[in-house]
């Protein structure tokens, strides 16, 4: 008898056995609706692996009349897109076929275009799923032509069913019972990510390494535990989990949340990307706190060298304490707000000459001496004096605004009583 993967043999025959993915597939979803309607139009399925894209392709081809076949786009080819398509018409395939095309943002813009012409006129029902964002990586006229669903990562407690049938499954394939020590079932359907396939695989691990006593299977929480290391990590550097665990990082760092931050700290570097932490945290630290602790940034940097010269693992100790220092701190986003805003201005032409007394003194050696008319602040009472700075189209512009935090009131306060008179 031939190896079949557990995650195969669970796999759901029917939506009602489907996990998760109630927002399309409960009683009242879109795509249910679609699908018991019986004409199914080309669909885009994106999400996450393991969370039931393939099944849900695979229940639709049994509901349809047509031949059901099946490319990856990371091996397949256009001649591979030949073929399939050279069977509509014939009596292979005299209402077309259905193509289910995985992965589909591998395949090029002129690998994509040879799907147009059979989508258009219905000789091919075409059925993509990838795990990239479909609006970035699939084809623009292919997405025209096709309805896209999103699938979501499942929760522990939509995994929870699949794991117990497959401990049951695997423990009748080896005849014997599993015993399984408490915790787990649930360590496995948390650990696996919303990742079913990934659950069945460290099932299939478990029952397959367990200790046997006659047709006793033991099944300890330590061998689950090792046996579903680093599942629950799914994290792609060129795809979209890295921007969205930076952002998820940064937008803690904002919020003040400072175990969030810790959490999305811990998985990128458990992913191994150092890199993108150190990058988010030294932006907060002037974009996010700024001139309210503005010490914040010379720490941060401190803590930043100290885990560049440790490396991980103990390079998480320093990069933590980054984290909840800016994450504790008081805010202001003033710097951020003030660059931008001279920025704006730079972009859209708003410059001018210098002003003359700002000028360097080079110019006067050039035949062309005048006087340059510039004070010099040191020699002014409170080392201040009246002077435009900016130039002649942008004088009286203000960028910088205080904060309303202390650091920046005090600032504030200073000089107000100083260009008053009052802090002379």
């Amino acid at each position: 008898m031939s190896y079949r993967p557990l995650a195969d043999e669970i796999r759901p025959q029917s939506l009602d056995e489907v996990m998760g993915q109630t927002h399309i597939l409960g009683k009242d979803g879109l795509l249910r609706r679609i699908i018991d309607g019986g004409s199914i139009p080309n669909l885009v399925f994106y999400g996450p692996s393991g969370t039931g894209k393939t099944t849900v392709a695979n229940i639709i081809a049994k509901r349809t009349d047509r031949p059901l076949h099946r490319l990856n786009a990371t091996t397949a080819s256009i001649a591979d897109i030949k073929d399939v398509v050279g069977q509509i018409g014939t009596m292979l395939a005299p209402n077309g076929v259905l193509l289910y095309l995985d992965e589909i943002q591998y395949f090029n813009k002129k690998q994509q275009q040879s799907l147009l012409e059979f989508m258009e006129n219905g000789g091919l029902t075409l059925i993509a799923s990838t795990t990239e964002n479909p609006y970035f990586y699939v084809y623009n006229a292919v997405l025209s032509r096709a309805s896209v669903f999103e699938f979501k990562p499942l929760s522990a407690q939509d995994v929870r069913p699949a794991v117990e049938r497959g401990i049951r499954l695997m423990g009748e394939r080896l005849e014997a019972q599993a015993d399984c020590e408490a915790g787990v079932v649930d360590h496995i359907a948390a650990a696996c990510g919303g990742d079913v396939r990934k659950a069945m695989n460290a099932v299939e691990l478990l029952l397959h390494s367990a200790r046997r006593r006659g047709d006793v299977l033991t099944i300890t929480l330590a061998d689950a535990q090792t046996a579903a290391q680093r599942s629950a990590m799914r994290y792609d550097r060129a795809g979209d989990d890295h921007y969205d665990i930076a952002s998820a990082l940064m937008k803690s760092l904002r919020g003040s949340d400072p175990d969030a931050a810790l959490h999305y700290l811990a998985r990128l570097l458990e992913a191994g990307d150092m890199l993108t932490a150190i990058r988010r945290i030294l932006c907060s630290a002037s974009e996010d706190i700024g001139m309210a602790y503005p010490q914040a940034a010379l720490i941060v940097k401190a803590c930043v060298d100290n885990a560049l010269q440790l490396g991980l693992p103990e390079a998480q100790l320093p990069l933590a304490q980054a984290v909840i220092l800016l994450a504790t701190a008081p805010k202001s986003n003033s710097v951020c707000a003030a660059i931008h805003a001279a920025w704006a201005d730079v972009k859209a032409g708003k410059t001018g000459d210098y002003p003359r007394h700002l000028q360097n003194v080079h110019a006067d050696s050039a035949g062309l001496e005048r006087e340059q008319g510039y004070l010099y602040p040191h020699d002014f009472p409170g080392h201040w004096v009246p002077q435009q700075y900016l130039p002649d189209a942008l004088a009286g512009a203000q960028y910088y605004h205080f904060g309303d935090n202390k650091s920046e009131q005090a600032a504030k306060r200073y000089w107000d009583e100083l260009k008053s008179g009052r802090g002379e």
